[in-house]
């Protein structure tokens, strides 16, 4: 999946068509994001405030200065992009009954991009159950 830069990329429609590809009826559906910089949440899908103030939160806790990092190499965002995927996560669990995942109304599943350019992400879907 592609990736716009800093920000959250709702992925839920995506996983969901995936799901439903695999004729499956309950299990347990777990995603795995195969990346050290960005990161899996599910989070509110229906006031996009709540995407934007994650997305500046995380932006002052964790500031751009390269001043702070040993680690610059790959630009003054890799090292703050390592540090939020460690305060987050890179792979989420979601209980699937009648082939449908479990999400409450208003939660959604989202990519949280932390480097600031576009990045191809990879993510593992893997379902277990019947």
């Amino acid at each position: 999946m592609a990736t716009s830069g800093q920000g959250l990329v709702d992925i839920t429609d995506a996983v969901a068509s995936w799901l439903a590809a695999q004729s499956v009826g309950d299990g347990l559906l777990t995603l795995f994001l195969r990346h050290t910089s960005a990161s899996l949440l599910i989070q509110e899908n229906a006031d996009p405030d709540v995407l934007h103030d994650l997305k500046t939160f995380f932006h002052r806790l964790v500031p751009e200065e390269s001043r702070l990092y040993r680690h610059t190499a790959e630009g003054p965002d890799d090292m703050p992009a390592h540090i939020k995927a460690a305060l987050t996560q890179c792979h989420l669990s979601v209980p699937v009954r009648g082939g449908r995942m479990l999400l409450g109304t208003w939660q959604g599943i989202y990519v949280f991009e932390h480097r600031a350019n576009p990045h191809k992400r990879d993510l593992a879907l893997h379902f277990l159950g019947q």
